[in-house]
């Protein structure tokens, strides 16, 4: 099993910067307009609504690879630049959302697993749809694994076996080589973390709700889902006008957790260039929101009131920042069992 290691929110020989301060918010979506998936489907309502926003004037919606490579090395990024990434290859990308961000010429990355479209499962795209997409300019392709396992319940060999055979198929079918990996249900380790940056890819992402700011950990990266339940149209003004909110020192110091210490006493530093705590408000996924015990001016702790069940949880923190925008820290976390 890979688990344990390093801070969760931060890595220190990985960093991104010197971003500018608003960061960068990253949407991942998975099916469009197939009702039979809530939890992992988008209304084409929705969608449309979506798009229409993101065709403001105030937003920029670039490739993922720019935004990270402008996160590293500059240019800054203007303010509200949002990025689009959909996983797992799912057929309706191009039956049903393709036309339209095609016709608005928003560029986005899509995660491809690759045993499914190998085997060609019928709401899975094909190689010829992905070499189209990536043939117009704005697709570029991402790793996402061959068989989109819990992969933090693997070993390292089975793992790397995972990630090289994926990015291998991507590009012998494509000719694109992956520079971007996702973890399969978000879910990710330091050791496979660790892993992913050996192999050489540029960034990961895992789906724990966030922005992308400074001194942010480029193989933790987050990502706001949307679908039906969490697609409304105030909710996702509310996301791609988010600001990071800036933390270190954050514990659990990984995903993963144990049984002797759930529930996890969750804490973090608020970092540099936030004025103050004050509405300063953490989340649990089913649960009572978090009593949050502030110790000293930068700092604070609590635990959930009731243990996490097997699997994922998630807590989100939320700060009023300027402008009526809000600063918003996600974390996920995954205890083994489920």
């Amino acid at each position: 099993m890979l688990v344990v290691g390093a801070p969760l929110a931060q890595a220190a020989d990985a960093p991104l910067g010197p971003p500018a301060a608003h960061g960068a918010v990253v949407l991942v979506y998975h099916r469009f307009g197939d009702s039979r998936y809530p939890s992992t489907n988008i209304r084409m309502d929705q969608f449309r609504a979506h798009l229409r926003e993101l065709e403001q004037p105030r937003y920029h919606v670039l490739p993922v690879p720019e935004i990270i490579a402008r996160l590293r090395n500059g240019p800054p990024l203007p303010d509200h630049t949002v990025g689009i990434t959909v996983d797992d290859a799912y057929r309706t990308i191009y039956t049903e959302a393709w036309p339209l961000l095609k016709a608005a010429r928003l560029p986005f990355t899509i995660f491809v697993a690759t045993r499914a479209v190998d085997r060609g499962y019928d709401d899975l795209m094909n190689w010829g749809q992905l070499r189209e997409l990536v043939a117009s300019g704005l697709v570029t392709l991402g790793d996402h694994s061959v068989t989109h396992p819990h992969m933090i319940e693997l070993g390292r060999a089975e793992a790397r076996e995972e990630i090289e055979e994926s990015r291998r198929r991507i590009q012998q079918e494509t000719a694109q080589r992956p520079t971007l990996f996702a973890y399969p249900y978000g879910e990710y380790s330091f050791v496979l973390r660790k892993l992913v940056q050996e192999l050489g890819f540029q960034a990961a992402f895992g789906q724990q709700s966030g922005v992308i700011g400074p001194g942010a950990d480029r193989f933790t990266l987050p990502r706001f889902a949307m679908d039906e339940h969490y697609g409304a149209i105030d909710r996702f003004r509310l996301a791609i006008n988010a600001l990071p909110l800036p933390v270190k020192d954050v514990i659990p110091n990984d995903m993963p957790i144990s049984r002797q210490d759930n529930p996890p006493l969750f804490g973090f530093t608020v970092g540099a260039g936030v004025e103050s705590l004050e509405g300063l408000a953490c989340y649990v996924s089913g649960q009572p929101k978090l009593v949050l015990k502030h110790i000293g001016p930068r700092r604070v702790e609590g635990r959930p009131v009731q243990p996490f069940p097997p699997g994922r949880s998630r807590i989100n923190c939320t700060l009023p920042g300027p402008d009526g925008r809000w600063r918003w820290f996600g974390a996920q976390f995954y205890l083994p069992g489920s």
